[in-house]
């Protein structure tokens, strides 16, 4: 059974920083594409970030390029994302996913 398991999202003051982890068991992580996509209140499912098997081509939305880091560890099926310089508009559940599965999500709050 496939498990995608996100965690440390959390309240944070804008300008503040977060990482979030995505445990992933139940497949071949390392040969696996992965990404990171949120939903904000009221909005559809947005794509923050992806990055291929081998952890080095990450991609970017416009919105968090140059403020969020896409990052993985195949020895651990852990992917992550550093999230710096944070904004009110980035407050929304953030998920990861492969392209067939997506986890339970992790709420991010960005406020003061």
């Amino acid at each position: 059974e496939v498990q995608l398991v996100e965690s440390g999202g959390g309240l944070v003051q804008p300008g503040g920083s977060l990482r979030l982890s995505c445990a992933a068991s139940g497949f071949p992580f390392s040969v696996y594409d992965m990404k990171w996509v949120r939903q904000a209140p009221g909005k559809d499912l947005e794509w923050v970030s992806s990055i291929n098997s081998a952890g080095t081509v990450p991609l970017y939305a416009n919105s968090v390029k140059g403020r969020f880091t896409i990052s993985r560890d195949n020895t651990k099926s852990t992917l992550y994302l550093q999230m710096n310089s944070l904004k009110s508009e980035d407050t929304a559940v953030y998920y990861c996913a492969n392209r067939n599965s997506r986890g339970q999500g992790t709420q991010v709050t960005v406020s003061s």
